[in-house]
């Protein structure tokens, strides 16, 4: 089971990172303030997805 919470943690560190890049993108293109909070927020539930993943798992001993 450790390869599934380790393919987990790695597909949503994937998709913070790609939220990060969309919002430098974005910052670096003068985009609308919502198009550049929509990526931060999507790179903070990313993170927070991140660590939730991996204290489940640590909880219920997987």
């Amino acid at each position: 089971m450790e390869s599934n919470i380790r393919s987990v943690v790695t597909l949503v560190a994937i998709g913070t990172i790609c939220w990060l890049i969309a919002g430098v993108i974005a910052l670096a293109m003068n985009a609308d303030a919502k198009i550049i909070w929509t990526c931060v927020a999507g790179a903070l539930l990313g993170v927070t997805g991140i660590r939730y993943s991996i204290r489940r798992a640590r909880r219920s001993g997987i």
